[in-house]
């Protein structure tokens, strides 16, 4: 990392999970990010019950948001995201939303755009998310999504595939 890239970043991350104990994915993952790389869970939402997208025949997933931050930059997250997914059994099999023990996205980095090669944020599909925009809406009510506006304005636009909150995440100390 450079000296100019040397500051505090934030971010909010995307997790999901619908393989094994998804739940137990979900939570023992922010663990593993702030004791293993030195990411700082700001916030979390309540944990969520989606649906699969594109209606597929698999088990629903859980979901949630957090607000974090750290020193990096976008690309070095986004390795770490991937590191830890691999941690916890996820394996890329090439197919579009398959299941998997754990998702991590980065849904919003430090109030940019970014659209590379590897990395587009806003995430690309955040504005059609019900998943990702309530558990977003519950930690960040008045949160700006860079090149589109106000969450406020995307919960309008998404529809709610039957999402349901299922319980408050608790940090473990």
């Amino acid at each position: 990392m450079s000296i100019a890239d040397d500051v505090m970043s934030k971010s909010y991350i995307g997790l999901g999970s619908n393989l094994g104990q998804s739940e137990d994915f979900i939570i023992s993952a922010l663990d593993y990010l702030s004791q293993t790389y030195a990411v700082e869970i700001e916030q979390c939402s309540s944990l969520y019950r989606s649906k699969p997208l594109d209606n597929k025949s698999q088990p629903d997933y859980i979901n949630a948001v957090a607000k974090i931050v750290g020193e990096f930059t976008a690309l070095e997250l986004l390795d770490i995201l991937q590191a830890a997914e691999n941690h916890f059994g996820r394996t890329r099999n090439g197919e579009r939303w398959a299941s998997r023990t754990l998702d991590l996205d980065i849904l919003l980095f430090n109030n940019v755009q970014i659209d590379s090669q590897r990395l587009i944020v806003p995430h690309a599909g955040i504005l059609q998310r019900d998943f990702v925009l309530y558990p977003l809406m519950e930690i960040a009510p008045n949160l700006e999504i860079p090149g589109f506006g106000p969450i406020s304005q995307a919960l309008i636009a998404c529809e709610n595939r039957g999402l349901e909150k299922i319980h408050e995440y608790h940090r473990e100390s």
